[in-house]
């Protein structure tokens, strides 16, 4: 059985992604999770208030709620769970987060990032095109516009927090203008398998969900 590694800048284990990922793994991979804030306290995660130009992050804790902090503060732990996971022996680590990464890890083993993936995608789809994007918080707005702006012309992000429940995420995604967009991103790992599909249903446009993109493309690689 083939190991592979997967880090959440949140809390492991992912038991809300990983089984919409595992159908389509199949048996003969086995997932090995580890995440940024293992082990933390609430009100120690607290104190990981963004920095000044800091890349803002949105995750899950083990209680099932969510927490925003500032993604320097956890760029030594996510190394340090590189290490750990290389020594149990995986091939290749997968990041459970759709947020942007400093080229800066040491890894012996490939590291496989869905923004970069979702980034070489969306202008491949829409090169000319209207992009609609969702993103768990307001906080991430400018971040998100600018990030996607380097790729497409159009960008609409409307802030949806996929750890309220498939309900508040629809609520927030009725602004969505079927008319002025020609494809939406689901930006974040804690998006679901139903509100895409419920997403897609009401719009009838094409809907990307970082978690089965990614496990498609695992899948094609082993």
């Amino acid at each position: 059985m083939t190991k592979i590694g997967a880090i959440t800048v949140g809390q492991s284990p992912r038991v809300d992604v990983i089984p919409e990922m595992e159908p389509i793994l199949g048996n003969s991979i086995e997932i090995l999770q580890m995440g940024g804030l293992d082990e933390l306290t609430r009100e120690e995660i607290a104190a990981f208030q963004p920095r000044e130009h800091d890349h803002i992050l949105v995750s899950r804790l083990n209680d099932g709620s969510s927490v925003t902090f500032g993604e320097s503060h956890i760029i030594p732990r996510l190394q340090s769970a590189i290490h750990t996971l290389e020594k149990q022996g995986v091939s290749m680590i997968l990041f459970l987060c759709t947020g942007e990464f400093p080229e800066t890890f040491s890894a012996r083993v490939p590291l496989l990032f869905p923004n970069r993936i979702l980034t070489a995608v969306v202008p491949a789809l829409i090169p000319n095109g209207r992009l609609t994007v969702l993103t768990p918080s307001a906080a991430q707005t400018e971040q998100t516009v600018k990030k996607w702006e380097a790729f497409v012309p159009s960008v609409t992000v409307i802030p949806a927090s996929p750890y309220e429940g498939t309900e508040s995420v629809l609520e927030k995604a009725a602004a969505i203008q079927p008319e002025a967009t020609d494809l939406i991103v689901l930006d974040c790992i804690g998006y679901t398998l139903e509100m895409k599909e419920r997403i897609h249903a009401r719009t009838g446009k094409p809907v990307i969900l970082p978690r089965t993109l990614l496990a498609r493309i695992i899948r094609e690689l082993g």
